[in-house]
């Protein structure tokens, strides 16, 4: 089914990438015992792009996704979402553009036990005290094909099901950009790559913004672009990538 991107609110006009870092820096801890998750990270995730991020353990992967996602604080360096500054917020401020205009994909789900499906998908507008645009509702709940699946609790689900509907949960308030970390790790590769598709095509078709962490090959190879991690530091980018030359560079760096 062709997926309708959602009507604009602002007459078209350039926009800045949807998340960026600049000269980005995380130190944990202190001394000679402080470690650079990040050292000197600068990058940008334009409008409409698919990137994965790669590298070994402990290459500072998902620190980059959190700093970026405003999630966690840089150290020094700026981390900007469409063009704001996360830095010059305040904890309330920073907290609502979380919520209004990054979305989140996770390994574990994060699924609320106590809510039904429709619950959990609605939850960041509930939160936000807002209602959800009809069309796009439907829209997002019957290209994620968990329809017929509303009305039941994520122990009534399989983990496949549970994933869509975090996937939808992360679409439905429009967001400028998704951060996905490791989305099909709990899942087995037929239903992962099922996920993995799908989000191609809210990329393809809604031109959504998604960074996508993951240690798999396979998975990177749907992305527009892959961002390779070592030590803290951007070491190499692939374009338009295939999952062979994909390995290769990860054994390279010993991931």
């Amino acid at each position: 089914m062709s997926l309708d991107a959602p009507p604009s609110e602002t007459p078209s006009a350039p926009l800045t990438a949807a998340a960026r870092v600049v000269d980005g820096h995380k130190v944990y801890g202190t001394g000679e015992t402080a470690v650079h998750a990040l050292d000197g990270v600068s990058v940008e995730f334009g409008h409409g792009q698919f990137t994965a991020i790669m590298g070994p353990s402990g290459s500072g992967k998902s620190t980059l996704m959190h700093c970026a996602a405003g999630l966690d604080n840089l150290t020094s360096g700026s981390a900007y979402i469409d063009g704001t500054e996360l830095d010059s917020l305040s904890e309330r401020d920073l907290t609502l553009l979380r919520r209004n205009q990054v979305g989140f994909i996770f390994q574990a789900f994060n699924l609320l036990p106590t809510l039904t499906a429709i619950e959990n998908l609605k939850l960041p507008l509930t939160l936000a005290g807002r209602k959800a645009d009809p069309e796009w509702l439907d829209q997002v709940v019957t290209s994620t094909g968990i329809g017929d699946r509303l009305s039941h609790r994520p122990n009534e689900l399989s983990g496949g099901q549970q994933q869509r509907v975090a996937v939808a949960r992360a679409l439905v308030s429009k967001p400028s950009i998704v951060f996905a970390d490791e989305p099909t790790g709990n899942l087995d590769s037929v239903t992962g790559g099922e996920v993995l598709d799908f989000l191609r095509e809210v990329v393809d078709e809604l031109g959504q913004t998604l960074v996508l962490v993951t240690h798999d090959a396979a998975a990177a190879a749907r992305a527009d672009r892959v961002l390779f991690l070592a030590d803290g530091q951007i070491v190499d980018e692939i374009n338009d990538p295939d999952a062979d030359a994909i390995f290769d560079r990860i054994r390279e760096l010993g991931g």
